[in-house]
């Protein structure tokens, strides 16, 4: 089955790239892999919360969130490649801004990295930092890096 036919199956349809809020390109190929610059969770164009996790956002709205960076990711890699050109996910960088205090950053990115796993399975199986930071671009609760090798 292909990478497209288990997005629809799961209902899942990717996003219009999100477009880059300064001077850098949503992602670069470098030989077999495609790195993403940081996607915010960006739905329609607007941002979709602003806030820190543990405070104005929830631990459980943050993941949320950072699902919704990871389909913006998969929508660059897509735009740039082809979803159906992913041989695995290599690295998942999830940065949290965070209130004084919270420590739950890993369940936050849990988010994007649930559902890497979703539709890849064991290709979908990566490495990972979960970082907490005092801001975020535009005040964005969470923000999501990968890189994907491609075939």
């Amino acid at each position: 089955m292909s990478w497209s036919a288990r997005l629809a199956e799961l209902g899942i349809e990717l996003p219009g790239v999100a477009a880059p809020v300064a001077a850098y390109v949503p992602a670069v190929r470098s030989g077999s892999q495609v790195l993403t610059s940081g996607q915010l969770p960006f739905v329609e164009g607007k941002l979709a919360a602003t806030g820190k996790v543990g405070a104005e956002i929830s631990p459980e709205e943050a993941k949320a969130h950072a699902r919704t960076c990871a389909l913006n990711a998969l929508a660059a890699v897509h735009a740039l490649a082809g979803v159906d050109s992913i041989a695995r996910v290599v690295k998942v960088v999830g940065f949290v801004a965070s209130a004084e205090g919270f420590t739950g950053q890993p369940a936050v990115i849990n988010g994007a990295s649930e559902l890497f796993g979703e539709v890849f399975g064991e290709a979908g199986v990566h490495a990972r930092s979960a970082v907490g930071v005092a801001e975020l671009p535009l005040g964005a609760p969470v923000e999501i890096e990968v890189i994907v090798e491609v075939s």
